[in-house]
């Protein structure tokens, strides 16, 4: 079994694994013409469609914590030749109860062909990342400090928690679920809206070892049926409804119908925790079965405002969550307390340049790997102050965002590209009509984002000023792998820039060979890191097969990606999202970019469709912008536009008018429904009520022909 323990690489390793960010040290240090490069800095400019090169001023240098692509590579260095000393140092700012063997602070193999595959970090260190994200800081003489900040649905509904309140709550929610049996190891699964008994949930029973498991509010009953038969809860934990703009949704009926048919499946859940939540519904209302249900408000306040720390070891499960997979079953991805808790932390401190006074707002749902790792743990894993939002961005109209922004004073933004393009395409009157003078920091999570995308994000919202932490990852790998470091070098618009420091990206072909240098094709991972996920729950099988067989000895992304000849990283979508016409590998995130491109296009989505001459033919959903009529001539425009950004091989085949797209509630497009629309499956489309927007798909499909 390998082992990753700080051993000195052999002369000429460093090199080796380094070259991807060899480049670096071409980089230019000012802004300017360069080779034929037009670059502008923050705050001086607008970033315009032949701008490659936005640097950062040198102002936000100077107070960065990284501050240039000299310190970042000698950082690094140490990450990727000495990863042991490199983290475990990082590891030492923490609160443990009981130390890791220093020679066993890593301990991995993901190649299938030398046995199981297994990864550890700081296996037997004992902690609790409970106390240290709350205990810890109340401890530091941070109490009084705001954690949490609650942005109701409604305008006017708010509310805060300091760290000491967050503590009381965290301890009575703790003890309740000790009083009812819940201990170290046993699954509960939380089913909430953004309010701040969410993080609440996730923080109480990682504070008694339980291991918990977030589902979206928003998935079907179904859905959550899977869910509680393959975790077998202790309990579940609930709300009776929210609102969502206008629209209230009943959870708590969502919920009954799932344990009536988890039981029907073997797995009787006798205890569901329902929170009642009165601006959206009197407990009157409520649907209630006595043997079961138990109001949160009844009991929970009851218990005591302390509550003994439960520690465990680094290698201890903190959570499941289920992803979707591709044979229909979601996958459990398990992540561990030490290493995650580190990970996270550290990702979101450099990432966003975190600082003290900073006021974060990530829009995520908690519901997703974004509100664990960035809107719950790694921001109060270093002392952050966070928003969290309950309602929508368009409600009560597409200024809400920046009416938040400037009301709560907001420094860093954190938000899905997917929104970035609803905003645009609402127009910048929304956000101009507000201050948004504290920002300084912006994000972007879920997907590439296409370049104009990126420069509106970056000349609008942030009004030339504020540079993009366009990051990818994945919920697999728990926190940021490539992603720009905000004062360290020059931005590419589009482009995640490079890795996270302890992340070894390798772009291999069809064959698992690594490529050098300017190309194109798979993007892998070697080597672990402390944020990994484990396994799959219940399915070390699936979990190898899925991620650890289609390339021997790397962790396979499943996404594509490009590098430049500066040694930028372009992700270009998932590989089963990459369209082959005629012997092209078009990614789809390319004819997206392109086609978004076009002046009268909002948004648009691309799937391929069975071509009988090419193989695949390119299917492209369009949203135009607001008042813009279908017309033929505007398609034939837009094809023209992806004919000449990439190529006539990558046309469109087929214009589909949308005045929307299908989107979960936290902005993802559901393209396996655009797929069969595309197809003509419409027996096929599955389950929609995950949708924000479940009609949306009858009008794609009224308007197939036209």
């Amino acid at each position: 079994m390998g082992t990753a323990n700080g051993e000195q690489p052999a002369a000429g390793a460093s090199s080796d694994k380094l070259r991807h960010v060899e480049s670096m040290s071409q980089l230019p240090s000012g802004a300017g013409k360069i080779s034929g490069i037009n670059a502008v800095v923050l705050g001086e400019s607008l970033a315009a469609e032949e701008n490659d090169l936005i640097f950062p001023s040198p102002e936000f240098s100077a107070n960065a914590l990284v501050s240039s692509p000299k310190q970042y590579r000698e950082m690094y260095e140490r990450s990727i030749n000495d990863p042991a000393g490199f983290w475990s140092e990082i590891a030492e700012t923490f609160y443990w109860k009981e130390k890791w063997n220093p020679s066993e602070v890593c301990s991995e193999n993901l190649d299938v062909t030398k046995g199981p595959v297994e990864i550890s970090w700081f296996k037997g260190g004992k902690t609790n990342i409970c106390y240290n994200a709350v205990d810890r800081n109340i401890e530091s003489g941070n109490g009084d400090k705001i954690a949490m900040y609650w942005e109701g649905n409604e305008t006017g509904q708010d509310g805060k928690l300091t760290y000491s309140e967050l503590l009381e709550k965290v301890c009575q929610l703790a003890n309740y679920l000790k009083s009812v049996g819940v201990g170290k190891g046993d699954a509960v699964i939380i089913y909430l809206p953004m309010l701040l008994e969410l993080p609440i949930a996730m923080l109480a029973c990682a504070r008694i070892g339980a291991v918990h498991s977030v589902v979206f509010a928003g998935f079907s009953a179904d859905s959550l049926a899977q869910r509680i038969v393959d975790c077998k809860p202790k309990l579940v934990i609930t709300c009776n409804a929210v609102k969502r703009g206008v629209k209230p949704i009943f959870l708590k009926d969502i919920v009954d119908a799932a344990l009536v048919e988890s039981e029907k499946n073997g797995v009787s859940v006798g205890l569901c925790l329902t929170y009642e939540n009165q601006s959206a519904m009197k407990r009157d209302d409520t649907k209630w079965k006595a043997e079961r249900d138990v109001w949160w408000q009844d009991v929970v306040t009851k218990f005591p405002t302390k509550c003994d720390v439960e520690w465990v070891d680094a290698e201890d499960p903190l959570f499941l969550l289920y992803t979707s997979g591709s044979t229909g079953k979601p996958k459990g991805v398990l992540h561990t307390s030490g290493g995650y808790m580190l990970y996270t932390a550290t990702t979101f401190k450099y990432a966003f340049d975190y600082k003290p006074t900073d006021i974060y707002w990530c829009t995520a749902d908690c519901g997703w790997i974004t509100g664990h790792s960035y809107v719950t743990y790694g921001p109060l894993l270093n002392g952050a102050t966070v928003l969290v939002f309950e309602g929508t961005p368009n409600y009560p109209d597409s200024g809400r965002c920046w009416d938040i922004v400037d009301k709560y004073n907001v420094t860093i933004f954190y938000t899905a590209p997917t929104l970035v393009r609803s905003l645009m395409r609402d127009g910048t009157e929304y956000v101009t009509r507000y201050s948004r003078k504290s920002l300084r920091v912006l994000g972007s999570v879920g997907e590439p984002i296409n370049p104009s995308a990126w420069r509106w994000f970056y000349n609008i919202v942030g009004d030339s000023r504020c540079p993009i932490s366009d990051t990818w990852w994945q919920t697999e790998t728990g926190g940021f792998m490539i992603t720009p470091l905000p004062g360290a070098w020059p931005q590419k618009p589009g482009s995640a820039t490079f890795p996270f420091f302890g992340v070894q990206p390798v772009i291999v072909d069809e064959k698992g060979q690594e490529i050098e240098g300017e190309c194109s094709g798979y993007l892998c991972i070697k080597k672990s890191w402390p944020g990994a996920f484990r396994t799959l729950y219940g399915d070390h099988e699936r979990y190898e097969t899925t991620y650890f067989k289609p390339f021997a000895g790397y962790y396979f992304t499943g996404d594509g990606c490009s590098r430049d000849k500066d040694g930028y990283h372009w992700l270009t979508g998932r590989v089963d999202d990459v369209i082959n016409v005629s012997g092209h590998r078009i990614g789809t995130a390319e004819v997206e970019s392109a086609l978004v491109s076009h002046p009268q296009c909002a948004e648009a989505a691309v799937v391929g469709v069975e071509h009988e001459v090419k193989g695949q033919g390119i299917y492209a959903f369009v949203t135009l912008v607001d008042g813009v009529p279908y017309s033929e001539e505007l398609r034939k425009s837009l094809i023209i536009t992806v004919r000449n950004q990439i190529g006539a091989f990558a046309a469109p085949d087929k214009i589909h008018w949308a005045p929307g797209l299908p989107k979960t509630r936290s902005g993802k497009i559901m393209r396996r429904i655009l797929r069969k629309i595309a197809a003509r499956q419409l027996d096929e489309l599955g389950d929609i009520s995950t949708l924000a927007d479940p009609g949306v798909v009858d009008q794609l499909i009224a308007l197939s022909d036209c």
